[in-house]
């Protein structure tokens, strides 16, 4: 008989409980609980992510039917739907933000040597957006979106090595995207790339004077001029113009006093001319066109956990309940990046989760799940080897 840990249990090996708990002794989260603490609270709503389970209803259904297997699991007990949801509605979600936060500042440098597409910059590399989530206007009436539906934002800056978050905000629908620069920490040397949304001239400025770097869009209306122009371009690589400019229109030149840099570039799958922004004169032009491009990692990330985790239908509706969903969505996510690199497991992320939904009752040991292929990659090598040294 197998007498393993299940792999749900395996994984709360690679979740730090203490970090945790401090997290819920800063904000009293467990004062006067007596059913379920905080830490159970996110082992199920943890459990339910992985799983890949749509409501709470769903998430005590599961663990009731699996309830002599909790303790093995990790997780103290099962609860009701309304107990569940009760936490979630009156447990404080900056504990689930500043878990989160946590394990951001741990998992990302891990990857921070990870290589960016068409790129050789040592800079650190960061790209802004949003996601919406459609919602019930009526139930959740906090949440205001356009003509009159109900939406959530979350507004993430995505570290383009590793594709790991360095920054969540989850707001309401009418959110201005802009405004997610005003509570953001630049750092300097990095670059930042957003879109045409992000175009506020102020915030651009503050992003100047931090040292960081920004590339944009421009907007058709933006008027400038030219003080310098670089001719030497090759145009077969689908450059056409790089100009150092200076803003015309005087609020926006009060907004934004330095120059600027505006790179055309010409993308010939989409028959579209490109016009970048940005205070960086130090990189190739070319470059700053590659740079926007691997601005859709982010829109790839938003597809990823849309399709991957359990945040297209809300466990909620109250402003805190969200913020708590979305946040240990982003935990899960973290979680699962944090295990694939402590295994130097060969899989993707995507890969990685599929695996453990449907593991998360078996116990085979969780390094043999997620390293078979390096083991058998190894295994052919070995052989590969063999068969050269033995017949030369």
């Amino acid at each position: 008989m197998n007498t393993g840990k299940y792999v749900f249990s395996q994984l709360l090996d690679f979740v730090n409980k203490y970090e945790f708990d401090k997290c819920v002794k800063r904000h009293f989260g467990d004062y006067r609980v007596h059913d379920l603490n905080c830490w159970n609270q996110f082992l199920q709503l943890f459990f339910g992510q992985l799983a890949s389970l749509n409501s709470l209803q769903n998430i005590c259904l599961c663990l009731k039917a699996h309830k002599r297997k909790l303790y093995h699991l990790g997780i103290k007990q099962n609860v009701s739907v309304s107990t569940l949801s009760r936490a979630n509605e009156k447990r404080d979600w900056h504990i689930f933000a500043e878990f989160g936060d946590f394990l951001i500042n741990l998992v990302r440098p891990l990857y921070a040597g990870s290589s960016v597409p068409n790129l050789n910059l040592d800079n650190e590399l960061f790209a802004l957006d949003s996601t919406t989530i459609s919602c019930s206007i009526n139930l959740c009436t906090w949440a205001k979106g356009k003509y009159s539906r109900g939406a959530v934002k979350m507004h993430t800056l995505l570290d383009l090595r590793g594709s790991i978050p360095s920054f969540i905000l989850i707001t309401d629908g009418k959110y201005h995207d802009g405004n997610a620069l005003d509570v953001i920490n630049f750092i300097a040397d990095a670059i930042y790339i957003m879109d045409k949304a992000y175009v506020d001239f102020l915030a651009l400025y503050r992003i100047n004077n931090a040292g960081a770097y920004f590339v944009t869009r421009a907007k058709s209306s933006m008027k400038y001029e030219i003080i310098e122009q670089n001719y030497n371009l090759d145009e077969t690589t689908g450059l056409r113009a790089d100009k150092i400019v200076v803003l015309k229109v005087a609020k926006s030149k009060i907004l934004y006093p330095e120059k600027l840099r505006l790179v055309e570039f010409y993308d010939e799958e989409n028959d579209a001319l490109l016009v970048f922004l940005t205070n960086n004169f130090e990189v190739f032009p070319l470059e700053i066109a590659n740079l926007y491009k691997n601005r859709w990692q982010i829109e790839v990330f938003f597809k990823w956990i849309k399709q991957n985790l359990t945040i297209k239908k809300l466990w909620g509706h109250s402003e805190n309940a969200v913020k708590i969903h979305l946040w240990t969505a982003i935990c899960t996510y973290l979680i699962v990046a944090y295990v694939k690199h402590s295994l130097k497991s060969n899989l993707s992320i995507y890969e990685i989760t599929q695996i453990l939904g449907v593991s998360i009752f078996d116990k085979t040991p969780i390094r043999e799940l997620l390293t078979q292929d390096v083991q058998f990659n190894q295994i052919v090598e070995n052989l590969q080897y063999d068969l050269f040294v033995n017949n030369p």
